[in-house]
């Protein structure tokens, strides 16, 4: 599955090494850092769940099950928030 943002449902901005995403929505903000924020910086609209995952255990050194049950949590809280598109 291809994840995407949902376009014009957010606004966010880079501040150091985090981003502060805002719903348009709800008007809750979201701080990223860290894995979160590498996270929603690889979130494209081109790369899939097992791309995104490989890339950031290689990064981080871990096995690709262990980053990739932090990555499905964080992705279904980004779609529980409306900021990711349907798919």
């Amino acid at each position: 599955m291809i994840l995407a943002k949902a376009a014009g449902s957010y606004t966010e901005t880079a501040i150091d090494d985090e981003i502060v995403v805002m719903s348009l929505a709800s008007g809750d903000f979201f701080s990223l850092t860290g894995t979160a924020r590498d996270i929603w910086l690889r979130i494209d609209g081109t790369t899939d769940r097992e791309s995104l995952v490989a890339g950031l255990a290689s990064d981080y050194g871990v096995s690709a099950e262990v980053i990739g049950a932090d990555v499905d949590d964080f992705v279904a809280q980004l779609r529980g928030a409306g900021l990711l598109a349907a798919g």
